[in-house]
């Protein structure tokens, strides 16, 4: 049981930060030679199906973690994941903002076909996913390092 729960955090992971990393070096930069009425909207739509899959995984993400960290105890866990369990709640806090704020007010914009208003949400998606994407890795390397 302890290694399918590795599994699956990992998994869950790497599902999330690995979409980051698409959206902001593969997508955002491919899509932003595109004109704003054909890029805004591709952009919302790979963001929908994108965060489909990102509920899931944070939703993994905190029940495996809790399992492993509950499985060895909170005062006998080493630092590194407590250090992970806290990043990752502000990660997920982070993600809810993005979520509720931006991306709702993005898919607004693009249905009202308010471009630059568009373009702004997406600029500010970007910047809490870099966001994300540094404190997802400064997790890994808590667990790694803090052991």
């Amino acid at each position: 049981m302890p290694a399918l729960m590795k599994f699956l955090h990992i998994a869950a992971a790497i599902a999330w930060l690995g979409g980051v990393s698409f959206m902001l070096f593969a997508l955002r930069p491919a899509a932003g030679q595109l004109a704003p009425p054909m890029r805004l909207p591709l952009i919302a739509q790979v963001l929908r199906r994108f965060f489909a899959l990102v509920w899931p995984s944070i939703a993994i993400l905190l029940l495996t973690g809790l399992a492993m960290l509950l499985r060895v105890g909170m005062k006998n866990a080493p630092i590194g994941w407590h250090l992970m369990l806290g990043i990752g709640l502000v990660m997920f806090l982070l993600f809810g903002h993005l979520y509720f704020g931006p991306f709702r007010r993005l898919k607004l914009a693009v249905a009202a076909s308010d471009w630059p208003e568009g373009r702004r949400r997406v600029g500010q998606i970007a910047t809490l996913a870099t966001v994300n994407l540094v404190l997802g890795a400064m997790a890994i390397a808590a667990v790694i390092f803090l052991v």
